[in-house]
């Protein structure tokens, strides 16, 4: 921001904030400030100036005071003395008395591009380049060997004498003349180097009256100690990232104490390498000094990098307290396992009876409802949708919240199934009192050109209820899940008399009303006809319901498999409804048909596929990369050689890897916006695979929910965790579990690291399998012990799982029969008598 202040802190009690006499000086220097040294710069006196550096400037101050008749009536005020403008970006600096003058300090600069330049008080002594310099690193002059110690691009720390960078070629010289050739220039040579491996943060030079001479550099990983002439004296892995590093004293014979700050705001103390002091800091310490501040030695100055600046000291208080010395006596461990027993039975019994807190009070701390608004919002709050030419419409939330306590750091966070999007997702509240009343809207709405995999929304809570014990209080979470209408995605539509895709579901109640059901999407032109109705969705897609006039059965059929899924489920939701509000109790719905494994099977494939193509494109992507920074190593070399060299098309291969580069980032882009789309598809299929499966078998809501939790474990995919490694470990966990035929199948382990299969055959293979078994008898539960019975129920009923191809193909011809392609299956389950429609297949 280019603020210089000066503070001189002085509280009147230990831990008294900020007083505003400390702050002795403020000044705006418009310019942002890079680093600020204090020596002797100004020629013909002594005195101590400022030296302050800019990016494209030097500046050197004069800091006088002028005294007032009370304290706070003191002036402080700076005077520039002189200032350089520079040619080059600067980057640090560092001072001293190069090459051995008295009384004065040397100023030595470094630019961006690797330029040392070296300023004598008000003029400009000379510059040079470092070789094979590409970024710049920490500076620091040593004045025991007159000499600049830096650490390279290349990862080595470097010195370079004084004596060599005056008398070596100026930088400003590129061309050599004829008195350079007869001698009178150097070339620019290092004194030592040493390869640490690793960028550095900042180089120390220290000597203290009890060691010696030492150079200390602050790696990324490690700090390393250096003897002057670059050999290690010691060196420590750090644990954590550092940030600022200090050696600030030497308080036995040959050791050094040092201040490592790191980024988990912590202050280590190391004597070498021994880790002697740890405390805990209130922020990041980018910078650390020791000083004497109020006649109190050892005082430890921290600043942060948003600028809070800390006073602080070692040390703890003593205890004066001693433990009175407990009489020794008998014990009888009789009574004590009597004592024992009994209090652990009243843990038993409070564990089982109420938990943490009784389970009244727990539900009534915070109750959280939802309502829908049954129409849309008069004004769409749609925004940057990607549907097509269809008017999108928005409808509204509202979510209450309750308490009946105070509470603390109430959140809301609300979620629905892209591509339904929120106007907004979090909400915070403060329930300072009790019995308060909180109510928030916002509208959803759908954003892409395809189906969500669930109309499902879930508006989770999560608070701190405070305590006697725990005034912060107890974090506690609280969630509420509302259910978005069909016609939000979904438009009234024209039937379709063919279809790549049906389904039929059977009922043991006589047929309803199509209008009844779905009255928002009856068709004006066609109201006669209330065994047919068509739906389409906003992407475009469309699904035919048809209801059977003699039989119980339903039809389902649309071109694509994974659109089935939502009017499948929202017509079975609608059917229990409408038969609960004429007080009929047994209505069952089931499925006979053959399960549709095949189409399922397609967008696995399908899915999986994108993934392989991600990989692939990422692979090309980063060595393009690769390619690109070489390239560009190689002009850069070109540029900074100094006698020209031609680029031998190296500009033009440049252009042509760039262009490549954008485009491969461009196409893995589109790949993975694809396999989103394709995730969301893939789940709305396996929620339709999993409603049939329970149809099939009559599971329970505790199977239904085992079977969700193995083929629907993920939200989203990752890089380093796809659906299906994860699903294949879960199926198989099940088929070894409570669907293994015998005691040897439970006895064998899983993998325990998942990687990207090569195919998809074992998944397909695992859910055929999968089937196969809950058909024959078997039956999810999460218990092993009831595995165990399964086995006199069905004997020779279930196969093992295959443990090699012979296996698998066995178990392929044998599943066949049983799940056949369920397109040819159509004909044998026919709904009578649909007059409504000519031509649909009988």
């Amino acid at each position: 921001m280019g603020y210089l202040r000066i503070f001189n802190p002085h509280p009147v009690k230990t831990g008294e904030g900020t007083q505003a006499e400390d702050l002795l000086l403020e000044v705006h220097l418009r310019d942002p400030i890079l680093q600020v040294e204090v020596g002797k710069f100004v020629s013909g006196t002594e005195m101590l100036h400022l030296a302050v550096l800019h990016s494209r400037k030097l500046c050197v101050y004069s800091v006088s005071g002028t005294l007032g008749n009370v304290e706070h009536g003191n002036q402080y005020q700076i005077k520039l003395m002189y200032e350089h403008n520079l040619q080059r970006i600067a980057c640090n600096m560092t001072y001293g008395s190069f090459g051995g003058v008295k009384g004065r300090d040397l100023i030595c600069i470094q630019s961006m591009d690797g330029m040392l330049m070296v300023f004598e008080q008000e003029s400009y002594a000379f510059g040079r380049f470092l070789p094979g310099s590409l970024l710049p690193g920490p500076l620091a002059y040593s004045s025991r060997t007159d000499s600049f110690i830096t650490v390279s691009s290349c990862r080595q720390v470097e010195s370079y004498k004084y004596q060599v960078l005056a008398f070596a070629t100026d930088a400003d010289k590129r061309q050599e003349t004829e008195q350079q050739k007869l001698g009178s220039g150097k070339r620019l040579v290092v004194d030592w180097t040493l390869n640490i491996g690793e960028q550095a943060l900042d180089i120390c030079i220290v000597s203290f009256n009890q060691s010696a001479s030492s150079v200390f550099v602050l790696g990324e990983r490690n700090f390393f100690c250096l003897k002057d002439n670059g050999q290690i004296r010691f060196m420590k892995k750090l644990d954590c990232s550092p940030s600022c590093f200090l050696p600030y004293c030497s308080v036995s014979e040959g050791t050094i104490n040092t201040l490592i700050g790191n980024h988990n705001n912590m202050l280590h103390i190391y004597q070498d390498v021994t880790l002697k002091w740890a405390t805990q800091l209130p922020h990041v310490p980018v910078a650390v000094r020791v000083g004497c501040l109020q006649d109190l030695k050892g005082v430890i100055v921290t600043l942060s990098d948003d600028g809070h600046l800390q006073c602080s000291y070692l040390g703890t208080d003593p205890s004066l307290f001693q433990a009175p010395k407990v009489e020794s006596r008998e014990l009888n461990y009789d009574e004590l396992d009597i004592e024992l027993k009994e209090l652990q039975k009243i843990i038993k019994d409070v564990n089982k009876s109420q938990g943490v807190w009784p389970m009244i009070e727990k539900e009534d701390d915070l109750k959280v409802s939802a309502m829908v608004s049954p129409n849309f919002d008069s004004v769409s709050q749609a925004t940057d949708v990607e549907v097509g030419t269809d008017l999108v419409r928005s409808v509204t939330v509202k979510v209450t919240l309750q308490n009946r306590v105070a509470l603390q750091k109430a959140k809301l966070s609300v979620y629905v199934q892209p591509p339904l999007v929120l106007t907004r997702d979090q909400f915070t509240f403060e329930f300072m009192a009790p019995e308060m009343t909180r109510t928030v809207a916002f509208s959803v709405y759908l954003k892409g050109s395809y189906t969500p995999p669930e109309l499902e929304g879930n508006a989770v809570v999560s608070y701190s209820r405070p305590t006697d014990r725990n005034p912060d209080g107890i974090p506690r979470v609280i969630q509420c899940k509302f259910r978005l209408p069909l016609k939000l995605i979904c438009l009234p539509g024209q039937p379709s008399k063919t279809a790549s895709h049906k389904l039929t579901i059977d009922t043991n109640k006589s047929p309803v009303s199509l209008l009844s059901l779905f009255p928002g999407f009856a068709n004006q032109s066609e109201d006669d006809q209330v065994n047919v109705m068509g739906f389409r969705f906003l992407g475009g897609s469309q699904v035919t319901l048809l209801a059977s006039k003699t039989s119980q059965r339903y039809r389902i059929q649309s071109e694509q498999f994974e659109d089935l899924w939502l009017v499948t489920n929202e017509l079975i939701i609608r059917l229990q409804e409408y038969f609960e509000k004429q007080g009929i109790k047994d209505f069952a719905c089931s499925f006979s048909g053959s399960m549709p494994l095949q189409e399922y099977f397609e967008l696995i494939d399908h899915h999986f596929e994108l993934r392989i193509n991600g990989e692939k494109l990422e692979e090309l992507l980063s060595e393009r990369a690769v390619q690109f920074r070489a390239i560009q190593r190689r002009l850069l070399t070109r540029f900074k050689d100094k006698t020209p060299a031609p680029l031998q098309h190296l500009d033009t291969l440049l252009d042509g890897t760039y262009k490549q580069v954008i485009a491969l980032a461009d196409a893995v882009e589109e790949n993975q916006d694809n396999l989103f789309q394709s995730f969301t598809r893939l789940k709305s299929a396996t929620h339709l695979v999993i409603l049939l499966i329970g149809l099939w078998q009559k599971l329970s809501a505790d199977q239904i929910a085992i079977l969700e939790a193995a083929f629907l474990p993920l939200q989203q995919d990752t890089p380093e965790l796809g659906w299906e490694e994860t699903v294949d470990a879960a199926i198989s966990h099940l088929l070894k579990t409570c669907l293994s035929k015998s005691s040897k199948e439970q006895a064998l382990n899983l993998s325990s690291q998942l990687s990207m299969p090569k195919d998809t055959s074992r998944l397909k293979k695992h859910i055929t399998l999968l089937c196969d078994r809950l058909a024959k008898g078997g039956r999810l539960c999460l218990s092993t012990d009831a595995a165990a019975p399964q086995t006199m129920v069905m004997p020779g009923g279930c196969t093992t799982i295959p443990e090699s191809d012979l296996e698998e193909r066995s178990v392929e011809q044998d599943s066949t029969e049983l799940f056949t392609n369920h397109k040819h299956l159509i004909a044998e389950t026919p709904i009578p008598e649909v007059s409504s429609l000519q031509g649909v297949s009988e």
